[in-house]
């Protein structure tokens, strides 16, 4: 029953965090256009998608960043044709953090304060820093070679990307380090905290 329990928990939290990840990328962003009706945008989505996988897990993790931003590049006209590439970057960033938060470093076995940010900041990091590099690398190739668009145009499109994550992704660490840190024992009190095991 208690297994039950912890199972409805994981995936009422895992759908409350996939509906944050799709609210703050959906209305919370800053678009920035780009050439050939193109967008590229300063958001906070991916920190959701990090914070789950640090209340959740990896997997479940990157299952609410996965289903919440590409539903997000699902409603938007600009986004949409970059939904299957959204999914795949998303779960990977979860996958990541939540290794290296539970599986490396075992925060979740932890009540040690200190240790917990300081991994719970390096997993956030490791997740985010993989965006960073995959996301232009990747949108670079799926615009040029999937969608067939010019070199030129997914070569500006990257690079203007390129900056656009790494703006992101340091946004997302501070904002990730505070309200994990702030979060979790408040959850842990009202027993809401899920134990994510390290095997």
């Amino acid at each position: 029953m208690e297994k039950r329990n912890s199972t409805v928990m994981k995936l009422a939290q895992t759908a409350l965090m996939a509906a944050l990840c799709f609210v703050s990328f959906t209305f919370l962003q800053i678009k920035i256009p780009m050439p050939g009706g193109d967008a590229t945008s300063i958001h906070i989505g991916n920190a959701f998608c990090v914070l789950a996988a640090l209340l959740l897990g990896g997997g479940y993790g990157g299952l609410a960043g996965a289903v919440g931003m590409t539903i997000a590049d699902l409603l938007d006209p600009v986004y949409i044709v970059g939904a299957p590439k959204t999914f795949i970057l998303k779960l990977c960033i979860g996958l990541i953090t939540g290794f290296v938060a539970h599986h490396i470093a075992h925060i979740g076995d932890s009540q040690d304060k200190k240790y917990i940010f300081k991994w719970s900041t390096i997993a956030s990091i490791c997740g985010l820093a993989f965006n960073v590099v995959a996301d232009p690398l990747v949108g670079y190739f799926y615009k040029q070679y999937i969608l067939g668009q010019p070199q030129e145009m997914a070569s500006v499109l990257a690079k203007w990307s390129t900056a656009t994550t790494f703006i992101n992704a340091v946004i997302s660490v501070v904002l990730v380090a505070a309200v994990y840190n702030a979060l979790r024992p408040v959850l842990q009190k009202s027993n809401m905290l899920v134990h994510v095991g390290s095997r």
